[in-house]
This record gives structure tokens, sequence and C-alpha cells, in this order.
């Protein structure tokens, strides 16, 4: 596995500049050389249950994120990427297996520290954007940051400035376009300067021509150092992308 340096932070984020810069301790199986580990996956497997019938979502897998890195997770329909997505920011337990953030194991973690682990660490991004309809650009963006007592209001300005949005913060979401809609989901997975950026399809919904803005975009934020990963059928999105893991019936093959 290719082993990938950190960017240099571009500043308006101090979550992951201080992870980049102050690397926490290294995940068991960390190579010497390289970036540190923001995610190591070891033998997960996921199963549910369907009637009397074993359901492996994810099967056994095992497989590194380096800060910094752009990851495709790519594969079929039903093989298991959203379930993989999920178990990787922790709103999901695997059954067997363990996960660890930034050289933490999620089940070592109690539900508080999950919490904290999820709003401050980790940014989402979801196909359908999520946005609460009643509230402008400005408030969804700045929504996150209510929970938990932040010590400073968040700057949504400069977030939206940084997804060329500023001139929408009095909108809501039904003014606005999906790639727009997307663009606004992305600022506020933005908000409490996570290390981690993970997109469930943030293509899904949209156009070819506003893909390619959404995937520019992803990329930029990518180079200022933030690891970001992607489950996507779009291959103009994963052949951007530093590295793919391919599933396939829930096991990885990439």
């Amino acid at each position: 596995m290719a082993s990938l340096q950190a960017r240099p932070s571009c500043g308006y984020s101090d979550g992951w500049r201080s992870l980049l810069t102050n690397p926490q301790s290294a995940a068991p199986g960390e190579p010497s050389t390289g970036a540190p580990l923001a995610v190591a996956v070891r033998g997960v497997t996921k199963v549910y249950r369907r009637g009397i019938e074993e359901v492996r979502a994810i099967d056994d897998v095992t497989f590194d994120i380096r800060r910094g890195e752009f990851l495709a997770i790519t594969g079929h329909s039903g093989a298991g990427k959203t379930t993989l997505l999920q178990l990787i920011g922790a709103m999901d337990t695997p059954t067997s297996g363990s996960i660890l953030i930034n050289g933490h194991e999620l089940a070592d973690m109690q539900d508080s520290k999950l919490t904290r682990l999820r709003r401050d660490e980790i940014g989402f991004v979801f196909q359908h954007f999520g946005l609460l309809p009643t509230l402008t650009v400005a408030e969804n963006v700045a929504l996150p940051a209510s929970f938990g007592g932040k010590r400073k209001p968040p700057d949504v300005k400069a977030l939206l400035e940084r997804v060329s949005l500023q001139h929408r913060m009095t909108h809501r979401p039904s003014e606005l376009s999906g790639g727009e809609m997307q663009r606004v989901a992305i600022a506020r997975a933005l908000v409490n300067g996570p290390s981690l950026l993970l997109a469930d399809e943030p293509t899904g919904n949209l156009d070819s021509g506003t893909s390619e803005r959404i995937i520019d975009l992803l990329q930029s934020l990518n180079g200022d150092g933030l690891t970001v990963v992607v489950v996507t059928h779009n291959e103009a999105l994963a052949a951007k992308s530093d590295r793919r893991l391919l599933l396939r019936d829930g096991k990885a093959e990439g």
C-alpha cells in the first residue's frame, strides 16, 4: 500500500491542522515511514439477520487510510460500501474486528466520547444533502457547532466562501440547486474542523457538470490536508482519488 505524505492545512480548520502537525501514537500495523494513520480497519465483519438468513454485509475487511489521503470505496449496489462508511464513522458497530480513528479503538470508547469523536473529528456528507428546510444556508452550516458548546462561534461566512456560496447565506434549501445544496452540506460537515471527511455518494443526485464541481471541491479540501473517504459509483470521482478500495459481496479487493 502506497504511503502518502499529509499536505499542509490552509488554516481555516484548527481541528485537522492540529492532527496533521501533532500526530498521535501510531495504530497497530503502521509502518515506520509515511504519513500516520487516520483510520485502521482490522478484520472487521458486520452481520445482519434477515429471518433465519445471516447476511455478511462486511466480511473480514482489513485496510488503512493515511492522514491526507483521498480514498474511494467502490463496488456494485449491495456490496457493503455504505455499511463500511457507517462503521468508519462510528455510526454503527462491527460484529467483530476493530476500527481505530487517529489511534483510538472505537470499541473502547464510552458513548459520550464516541459522540464527541463524531462531532469534532468526523465530517459527514450524504447523497440526499440532509439540510433542514426551515433554516437558512448559514443556519444549516452552523447547526453542528451548536451541539456540545463550541468555545467560539464558527466562521460560517468563511466556510461558505470556501465553497463559493457566501452570496447564498440567507437563502433556504428550496431556493438552491442540487449542487448548491451539496456544497452547503460540505460546508456544514467542515464546521467543527474535522480531521476526516466521509462522503456517501456525494455526486449521486447531480448532473455531470455539477458533479465535476463537487469533485473539484473535494480535491481542493484534500489538497488542504483533509483526509477524504468517498463511497461512489462515479468513475470520474473515483479516478481523482489517491486509491480505491473495491468491495465485492462485503469483501475488500483493492
